[in-house]
């Protein structure tokens, strides 16, 4: 006998179970990005950083709306702890990178065969920021830039301190906005609401691959582009936690962990649902139930200015009074219990050993402290929380039994 919710349905009629989720949810707008300028560069002066590059993707995103993936070729901004943003760009790609600018500044650009490297020093001195070898300017590098950017500017910054600009982008980015936290929720509901119609789908003799392509098209139909990424997992395999190389195919009995999430308005949603296709045994009953305690110990312990290893170490005393672990062995928790998420599905802070950052209002956290049985099965709780005034608020209810783990039976 299936679960509540497991099974029983076409893949048509799943379908037609879900509708466009977008209506009324808005981009981040141009005054967010130039509040989010004004906050770093609040910050830079309070700690005497004289500028950070920006790099394409999502810290150039963040800052100015410029949407602009990295490549070989320098793309991105100086933005200057005084004054205004500035664009750095390959000359044939300046109209382009113009038309796509949510936040306008200047645009220094450079020929294919001159130094990007060379033009960024250069637009440094022209701001104002002088190489200084007594007292060296403090110039801040995208932590997401190709190491080959630093590895350019480096001979020709003599008199600057090159930097991790992660001071910077760390600060702003780790503490969402309503309008992020308001997209991120529309986003996690998307997702869970095509987690309820694949569950639907389920049956003898599918296989993880079939079950990818429904979840592409769910997305789609919830009004997301499709898929941002899809771990299906059968049986044994649901134990890695990331999957294996090989397509499954369902059987009676087999644990099934679904890891999937979409986009939108550049905002990422990411949630894991384990359940059981036909009768769950006792063994799968009691690591199903101790993965969901290990869950909510988590956010029970995730309060306003705990350091983010404490959330990890919750999880592991909960695991380890069921009888998992100690610390990382298997059977156990692997990995670290939770990551920060936003415009990068995995963002700092982490709640992980080690990480003593202290929890804040607007913090986003996945909280999935999975346990793998190898040679059984795996089950991953996952789902997301954002950091308010009062404590923890969870962006979707967590599964709520191995019987009816969407919570249909009301």
């Amino acid at each position: 006998m299936n679960s509540i919710g497991i099974g029983g349905k076409s893949i048509e009629e799943a379908l037609a179970t879900l509708e466009d989720m977008t209506a009324g949810a808005v981009p981040v707008g141009r005054d967010e990005h130039l509040a989010r300028i004004a906050k770093a560069q609040a910050y830079m002066q309070r700690e005497g950083i004289a500028a950070v590059y920006l790099n394409a993707g999502a810290n150039l995103l963040y800052f100015t709306g410029t949407r602009w993936y990295a490549s070989e070729r320098m793309v991105g901004a100086i933005l200057p702890a005084t004054g205004t943003l500035e664009y750095i760009a390959p000359a044939f790609e300046h109209d382009t990178l113009k038309d796509f600018m949510l936040v306008d500044g200047p645009v220094n650009c450079w020929e294919e065969h001159e130094s990007p490297y060379r033009l960024f020093v250069d637009v440094l001195a022209r701001m104002g920021i002088k190489p200084d070898e007594a007292s060296p300017p403090r110039v801040g590098i995208c932590e997401s830039a190709a190491f080959f950017i630093y590895d350019g500017i480096r001979p020709l910054a003599a008199g600057y301190a090159l930097e991790n600009a992660r001071a910077v982008t760390a600060h702003c980015r780790t503490r969402k906005s309503r309008a992020e936290i308001a997209l991120m929720q529309r986003a996690m509901d998307m997702t869970l609401a095509v987690h309820v119609a694949t569950a639907s789908i389920l049956r003898e003799g599918i296989t993880t691959a079939e079950v990818e392509e429904f979840i592409a098209r769910a997305h789609r139909k919830v009004g997301a582009s499709g898929s941002y990424f899809c771990i299906v997992l059968f049986g044994p395999a649901t134990a890695f936690p990331h999957g294996v190389s090989y397509v499954q195919t369902l059987k009676g009995g087999d644990t099934v962990l679904i890891d999937t999430g979409c986009k939108l308005h550049n905002y990422i949603s990411d949630i894991t649902r384990t359940y059981v296709y036909g009768t769950p045994s006792e063994r799968q009953r009691f690591v199903w139930n101790a993965e969901k305690a290990a869950q909510q110990a988590a956010f029970e312990a995730a309060r306003l200015g705990v350091p983010c290893e404490e959330v990890d170490a919750a999880a592991r005393r909960s695991l380890e009074g069921n009888g998992f672990g100690p610390g990382y062995k298997l059977p156990g928790l692997p990995h670290r219990t939770g990551h920060g998420i936003g415009l990068d599905i995995h963002e700092w802070p982490y709640l992980v050993g080690g990480d003593k950052t202290p929890l804040d209002v607007g913090m986003c956290f996945s909280n999935e402290p999975m346990i793998c049985v190898p040679g059984e099965f795996g089950v991953r709780h996952e789902d997301h929380f954002y950091m308010t005034e009062q404590g923890p608020a969870w962006f979707t209810q967590p599964a709520r039994s191995i019987d009816d783990p969407f919570g249909l039976r009301g």
